[in-house]
């Protein structure tokens, strides 16, 4: 069994000395790292082939095996994620503000790294790139445990980022892998105090619960999106197909994708049968009685598909009344993640963008962009679902915390 007491101690250090390095610097290891990473794609795809056979013979869903499988251009894209956070403003040391206190004391509030991040995710590569490559830039160590269908891939990633750090004089201990998927394992590095600063799980609902109840170590909750789209009375139909179609089939295994359409009852007579010629029967709908009334092929919604997050072709749709009730079903079933409206009534869009609660609210705009590269911060850690510490896309500035420094001349308090 891996020791992870041992990784810990490691990362404990180098997270030390990572804080110190200049901006300078570390940006010359990230474009090393991704250099590395283009120069070795045979490597990387020989390994990422081994977790594809695993994944067929064990009859990984396709979804997943769409987020698993790397290619040419998508290790171009891990390279180029990494060269957008070189181009990023360097967070640590930054002060926010600087004020004086009654005493005459010059307070400034400044920005730290976190320290030892750790992260548990399931079948995605680009996670393994991505997340060290923000760690490092935003000066903390990083442990990494994937999930075993990536296992390869995952291994591979981490030994090119680490032979870069070695080859360039540098400790590869600021980032490390855990090369044991046990639950076991699991479990005793959400227990690892002693060592890690917090604990970011990127995944399906299932882990992120598990996480949540096993962790000891502060964790910040991300990723599932069990998102939706109002379509208002005022909407533009042919817009609110577009979208609609956009944020369901460009990429249903992502978490800023749509799993239920809500449709006002004023419109729904037109929009659903719009709707439908335009899915092209790619997507099944499962929908509550009234929605039944406009579709030809459709099938009916249980309470369970109003909460679950499908990752896949199929949508949930419900004909609302009003505005309300739209915002209380969302309110009601969402994870916080992405909402939209779509609608030309300035005074809808501001009503949903006041009272949906979610990381991230649109109007006229599919859920697809909530994205830290779209956003642009760079390749994103994940996407917080929670208020504290952070919400939303999680760039650098996300990966610190603060301190505050004084200075004073001779004050005692009295």
């Amino acid at each position: 069994m891996i020791d992870l007491m041992q990784l810990g101690k490691q990362a404990k250090k180098s997270a030390a000395s990572l804080s110190l390095l200049t901006a300078t610097e570390k940006n010359h290891l990230l474009s090393a790292m991704a250099d590395t990473l283009e120069r070795n794609r045979s490597r990387i795809l020989t390994e990422n082939k081994k977790d594809l056979a695993a994944a067929k013979k064990n009859a990984l869903n396709p979804t997943l095996i769409d987020r698993l499988e790397l290619t040419d251009e998508r290790i171009k894209e891990m390279a180029t994620g990494i060269r957008e956070i070189v181009q990023l403003s360097d967070p640590l040391g930054i002060v926010d503000k600087m004020w004086r206190n009654s005493d005459n004391l010059l307070i400034g509030k400044q920005r730290v790294p976190l320290g030892v991040v750790g992260i548990i995710y399931e079948a995605r590569p680009n996670v393994t790139t991505d997340a060290a490559g923000l760690c490092f830039k935003s000066g903390n160590a990083v442990i990494l445990r994937g999930g075993k269908e990536a296992f390869y891939s995952n291994q591979i990633l981490v030994n090119l980022l680490q032979e870069t750090l070695s080859a360039n004089g540098y400790s590869p201990y600021s980032i490390q892998f855990v090369d044991d998927t046990s639950y076991a394992v699991a479990d005793e590095m959400m227990r690892l105090n002693k060592y890690l600063d917090v604990l970011i799980p990127r995944g399906g609902a299932n882990l992120i619960r598990r996480v949540k109840e096993t962790a000891t170590v502060p964790v910040i909750e991300t990723g599932t999106g069990n998102n939706h789209i109002f379509i208002d009375k005022d909407a533009q139909l042919p817009m609110a197909v577009d979208i609609v179609v956009n944020a369901k089939t460009q990429r249903p295994s992502v978490c800023n994708a749509i799993e239920t359409i809500l449709v006002h009852k004023s419109c729904a007579a037109e929009f659903l049968p719009l709707l439908e010629k335009e899915l092209k029967n790619k997507v099944e709908l499962r929908v509550d009685t009234n929605a039944r009334n406009y579709l030809i092929n459709a099938q009916p919604a249980t309470e369970e598909d109003w909460q679950t997050e499908f990752l896949d072709y199929i949508l949930a749709i419900k004909v609302v009344d009003s505005i309300d009730e739209a915002i209380a079903h969302i309110n009601h079933y969402n994870t916080k993640h992405s909402e939209a409206i779509v609608t030309d009534n300035y005074f809808a869009s501001q009503k949903f963008l006041q009272e949906v609660d979610a990381a991230a609210v649109y109007v006229n705009a599919s859920t697809r962009f909530t994205d830290g590269f779209v956003f642009g911060f760079g390749a994103e850690i994940g996407i917080s679902t929670q208020k504290l510490h952070a919400r939303g896309p999680m760039g650098l500035e996300a990966l610190t915390s603060t301190k505050y420094i004084i200075y004073g001349e001779g004050q005692i308090r009295k």
